[in-house]
């Protein structure tokens, strides 16, 4: 999953996008909120952790112009403010949910898994053939027997799974599961495939990872 991070601060900002990256997001972070609104717009993000308080524009009015083109994106407020009044403001105008701070990164975690459920209607539990995924507790299990990967495997593999028999792109996998500084030459992505067929399919009668010529790769259970 991808998050926007807007915060002017650049210690918090660091801080929350090293501790969303270990768990698997691929995070990108704007200090300013001059571009924030159109690129929360442009790019195909899953949440948006957005501060009140930012140079250039408020976040506020960046939430206004979310809201306006895509009134479902999950966002969580961030701000210094912690009046009942402000509160009351940030949530009626728009956000998901409104953290003062300082704050615990384990409950920005939380509340972040908590308005992705809300915001779009998902599976906890993605199955394709004898592959299941409990995208609650990040459990993967194949065939019954449980199978440890990085959050980065993860965060690929979810990917591929919610999109089944649907062929992607390296740039759509890129733009998914990496960050906007994701050098686009690497071959990260076949790197992270490979190591992905080794553990999902290495030992099984049937494949799910195919490769489609030409395009890109495919999780499913019939023939590519």
């Amino acid at each position: 999953m991808r998050i926007l991070v807007v915060e002017d601060d650049q210690k918090v900002a660091r801080f929350i996008q090293s501790g969303l990256q270990q768990e698997g997001y691929a995070v990108d972070v704007l200090h300013e909120g001059t571009l924030a609104g159109e690129q929360a717009r442009a790019v195909d993000y899953d949440a948006v952790v957005l501060d009140l308080m930012l140079p250039g524009r408020s976040g506020f009015e960046i939430l206004r112009d979310i809201r306006a083109r895509k009134p479902t994106l999950p966002v969580v407020m961030l701000t210094a403010k912690d009046s009942l009044d402000d509160r009351i403001a940030g949530l009626d105008s728009g956000a998901d949910d409104y953290m003062v701070k300082p704050f615990a990164l384990a409950e920005l975690s939380a509340r972040l898994r908590a308005v992705l459920r809300r915001g779009a209607p998902r599976e906890n539990v993605l199955r394709v053939a004898d592959l299941e995924i409990d995208t609650l507790t990040r459990v993967v299990r194949r065939g019954g027997r449980r199978i440890a990967l990085t959050a980065q495997e993860y965060a690929l593999l979810e990917y591929l799974t919610r999109n089944s028999g649907r062929p992607l792109t390296k740039s759509l996998i890129i733009e998914h599961v990496w960050d906007i500084h994701f050098d686009s030459i690497s071959n990260v992505v076949e790197v992270h495939i490979n190591s992905l067929r080794n553990k999902i399919d290495r030992e099984f009668a049937t494949p799910l990872i195919h490769t489609v010529r030409g395009v890109g790769y495919v999780l499913t259970d019939l023939p590519a």
